[in-house]
């Protein structure tokens, strides 16, 4: 959880003026956390209408997401403690905004030297179907060589 931005221009809200502090929270995937009954999940990309300036502050946070994974380890905080690049590429994808390479992706992250393989090897496509007929490559499980770059959900201390 970080904070993203104060809001306080003068007429971002009919009425007095209201200051709004802005923050940006990820869950890893893979977690879907309750929501009140009220609540949704939506992709930025098919936001609802939204009050006042909400929808900009969206973009906003998606902005700063964007940027943060060109420059730090942060794709694989989204990322399940262990995954295949497919994976991985899927996330990064869906934050960008654009599909990305699995092979860049992967050359990039090894060159950094931040892939670990596991030994392990998963079924090719989703499902265990490789999309690509005829070549039925296994893909190499991962997980990040800095374990601090991994967020992992709050642990029950009660009991």
């Amino acid at each position: 959880m970080e904070q993203l931005a104060v809001f306080s221009a003068p007429d971002r809200t009919p009425g007095p003026r209201v200051v709004a502090t802005a923050f940006l929270g990820l869950i890893p995937a893979g977690i879907d956390p309750t929501v009140p009954p009220d609540t949704d999940w939506h992709s930025v990309a098919d936001l609802p209408e939204t009050a006042f300036d909400h929808g900009s502050i969206v973009l906003r946070a998606r902005d700063r997401l964007r940027s943060k994974l060109s420059y730090t380890n942060l794709g694989f905080a989204l990322a399940p403690p262990v995954f295949t690049i497919s994976e991985l590429r899927e996330i990064y994808s869906a934050a960008l905004g654009y599909k990305v390479s699995a092979t860049n992706l992967q050359r990039v992250l090894s060159r950094r030297g931040l892939l670990e393989p596991t030994g392990v090897t998963a079924a090719s496509g989703p499902s265990g179907v490789d999309p690509r007929p005829g070549s039925g490559l296994p893909h190499t499980v991962c997980r990040s060589r800095i374990p601090s770059a991994v967020l992992r959900p709050p642990q029950d201390r009660s009991g």
